[in-house]
């Protein structure tokens, strides 16, 4: 019997080993997870600087001069790890996400994250205050952890019906070290959950919502819409983000406050983006008045729908004349 329970324990201890190496073979090595695994030995700080460059010059159309004027909500940053979304591309958007893009509320945001925070799922999360123009810059400071090495942010765009800017799970980790400077150009987004072309247009809800995407010169693809310049590949940066990494001594720790911005930040040249002028359809053919026999004379009109800017291509004539056709002349009385 003790041979028989030892050639028995033998055999199953045998077919262990096997199948534990059939597993590690299909599984293959070990990867970080959606190459966003940080092994970074120690945490980070960083002073993230939010610029607009939401000017006249670059963003012609529909430029929002006052009730109101063109300015930015408040930032909101989060840094996560990849069991953690505060927006996506291609996503549908979350309550908070919605409230935030159409009225610049961030109760919901906060809340998720201190909801997520609870799971390990979400490290920091900074807010800083509004910019009151189209042009201008906020900051904060970033403690970043290797646990939590994805930013995410959003600012809204003022006025507008739900647009923002912003990044998605952007990345400052690099395996087992921080990355020094990350500088993006940032782009409008729709989160899907209002509808409407211009920035001013009235709030109707979309039915059903529709998923976060890009607003690029020509999508939405209709005149009306605030972003399109059909003679532009793309849109120029309507604002940016510029990471930087503070090396600190342990003898000293300097604080960053929001909106107290480096020497560094120099004044930005913005590119004047062409607006072609835009013009109504004509009008119908007026009554022509004049002698039949000689040919009287009829009128059309048509009116300026949008001004050229900056060397766009200018209007058309607005008045155009015709010589009539006998029937269709109207003798003057005398």
């Amino acid at each position: 019997m003790m041979s028989s329970d030892r050639q028995t324990c033998g055999w199953r201890r045998q077919l262990l080993i096997v199948l534990v190496r059939l597993c590690l073979a299909l599984a293959g090595p070990l990867r970080p997870l959606n190459g966003t695994e940080c092994t970074a030995r120690s945490p980070a700080s960083y002073i993230l600087v939010f610029s607009g460059h939401w000017s006249p010059q670059s963003f012609p159309k529909q430029y929002p001069l006052f009730r109101p004027p063109a300015q930015w909500s408040k930032l909101i940053a989060v840094s996560h790890n990849h069991h953690f979304r505060l927006w996506e591309e291609g996503a549908a958007a979350s309550l908070g996400v919605q409230k935030f893009a159409e009225l610049g509320v961030t109760v919901e945001l906060m809340k998720a994250g201190k909801e997520a925070r609870k799971k390990r799922t979400v490290g920091a999360m900074q807010r800083t205050a509004g910019i009151p123009n189209g042009i201008g810059h906020s900051s904060t400071e970033m403690f970043m952890q290797p646990r939590s090495s994805l930013l995410s942010l959003m600012v809204k765009m003022i006025p507008s019906p739900d647009w923002f800017v912003g990044v998605s799970s952007l990345n400052l980790c690099e395996g087992n070290h921080w990355k020094q400077e990350v500088t993006v150009n940032l782009q409008p987004y729709d989160a899907g959950t209002n509808s409407g072309f211009t920035f001013s247009s009235p709030k109707f809800p979309t039915s059903p919502p529709e998923n976060i995407s890009k607003i690029t010169s020509q999508v939405p693809n209709h005149p009306a819409n605030s972003f399109y310049y059909p003679r532009l590949k793309e849109l120029p940066p309507i604002a940016s983000l510029k990471l930087t990494r503070q090396h600190r001594s342990s003898n000293r720790q300097t604080v960053l406050s929001n909106h107290i911005l480096p020497n560094s930040i120099s004044p930005r040249h913005f590119s004047e983006t062409p607006l072609d002028c835009e013009v109504s359809l004509w009008s119908s053919w007026g009554l022509c008045l004049g002698p039949c026999s000689r040919g009287g004379i009829r009128h059309r009109t048509r009116y300026i729908l949008l001004r050229p800017a900056n060397a766009g291509i200018p209007c058309p004539e607005l008045e155009e004349q015709a010589e009539c056709v006998p029937h269709s002349c109207m003798k003057n009385r005398q």
